[in-house]
């Protein structure tokens, strides 16, 4: 992938979506020395070398944002490395990422922390965040040394995927980032309800005989991470909800005025559990994907701004470990490459979502959660942003995918939309060809 060198960039004729600022329109955009200088700059005021791009029937829209991606590195490169998942984000419009801390050695050291962002650098691709372990080596007994991680670059805590189930150790470290103004970011769950399981508890499940993983040990979990929130007034996003009752508790814990922000994986908006009975280990994530009663409840969720996030969910797992029984293979999905024209395929083309809120829960709100700047189009911000053509058609081959690992369940599906351009602080990272 070829680099050009700071410049200055005109995008004209595009759809400009920006719900930060309120601003879905036709217009052009001018980035200038890293930054987006204008919004409908005048002739004026337009340097004389700029390269101009047309982007008439393209959205033009701030870079995405992910809250928790898997990028392997250190101890499960046979999965991502850093290079390959970096790559695999810009392709899919991602101008932002945080680095989930379930490495091998977990990110629960200051050196562990700067380990991921040195790789970072060196890649210098999309932006890379690093979150850091809320508990020592993720096992859930003590906590890890949360300012020393925060003093070294960590902009959130979690533990995730694997749950926050100590319950005493959860409360005392939202009492603790109070300190910090970090968010712990928790993957709401009762293990002992789903140990064992591969798939949602259902009708399906039954015919199928695998093993099941109820609704309400994601209930459960949810309801006491919002009861410890309210009591001990912390941070606290939910990484990613998937039932109707999770939803529900949420909503009602927002109108009592609680400041909890929650996520939802594109996987558990666009598949219902039905696609399990293909038996696809690429199927098998956790949470599991739900029948479509609670997707419903998700999507209304996201309308009604109960639901603040939409993740990419990206949990790269090598070939000759899915290749396995089901009930072996490990959960995960790449998601990176497919997440935006998933969102616009199953969301947005059905009339399920706007391309304002569809943005705003890709770019805007994540950002906003990890009080990181970026997200907007705003003159003076950042010039992360990317240019989607929304009527584009392309087929899923996932040996074709950016990501090190392939494990989507895409294959030979027809998608809509794909990102075209990227810029990162100015620079165009990638370009369509």
């Amino acid at each position: 992938m070829n680099r050009v060198p700071d410049t200055t960039w005109l995008i004209e004729n595009g759809r400009i979506v920006d719900p930060a600022q309120s601003l879905d329109r036709k217009g052009r955009l001018l980035i200038r020395d890293g930054l987006v200088a204008a919004i409908d700059p005048s002739d004026g005021d337009l340097p004389n070398n700029c390269h101009r791009v047309d982007a008439d029937g393209w959205i033009v829209a701030p870079g995405l944002v992910d809250l928790a991606t898997e990028l392997g590195e250190p101890g499960h490169e046979e999965d991502e490395t850093i290079e390959t998942g970096t790559q695999a984000a810009l392709a899919g419009g991602y101008t932002s990422l945080a680095c989930s801390a379930n490495t091998d050695p977990p990110i629960d050291t200051a050196a562990a922390v700067e380990f991921v962002r040195q790789k970072a650098a060196r890649a210098d691709r999309c932006r890379v965040y690093v979150i850091g372990c809320v508990s020592k080596g993720r096992e859930g007994e003590e906590l890890a040394e949360i300012g020393s991680l925060v003093e070294a670059g960590a902009i959130a805590l979690s533990d995730s995927p694997r749950p926050l189930n100590n319950t005493a150790l959860l409360r005392r470290a939202l009492e603790y980032c109070l300190m910090f103004d970090k968010p712990i970011l928790d993957r709401p769950e009762v293990p002992s309800l789903t140990r064992g399981g591969v798939m949602h508890e259902g009708l399906t499940q039954l015919s199928v005989a695998l093993a099941p993983m109820p609704a309400e040990a994601e209930d459960l979990a949810t309801s006491r991470d919002l009861r410890l929130l309210e009591t001990t007034g912390g941070r606290l996003h939910l990484s990613c909800i998937s039932t109707r009752g999770s939803t529900e508790l949420v909503h009602r814990s927002k109108n009592r005025g609680t400041q909890v922000t929650v996520g939802v994986r594109i996987g558990n908006l666009c598949f219902d559990d039905e696609r399990l009975r293909s038996f696809d280990s690429n199927y098998k994530v956790n949470p599991p994907l739900r029948s479509q009663d609670h997707i419903d409840a998700l999507i209304e969720g996201l309308n009604d701004q109960t639901i603040d996030v939409i993740t990419a969910g990206h949990q790269p797992r090598a070939l000759e470990k899915k290749m396995q029984e089901l009930d072996a293979a490990p959960f995960g999905m790449s998601t990176l490459d497919t997440a935006l024209s998933q969102v616009i395929t199953y969301l947005i083309e059905p009339n399920k979502l706007s391309w304002s809120r569809a943005i705003e829960c890709l770019s805007y709100m994540p950002a906003k959660v990890l009080g990181i700047p970026a997200g907007t189009l705003t003159p003076g911000s950042a010039a992360d942003v990317i240019i989607i053509d929304p009527r584009a058609k392309w087929t899923v081959e996932p040996s074709e995918l950016h990501s090190c690992s392939h494990n989507s369940p895409l294959k030979g599906e027809v998608l809509s939309g794909r990102v075209q351009m990227v810029w990162v602080g100015g620079h165009r990272k990638f370009w369509r060809q």
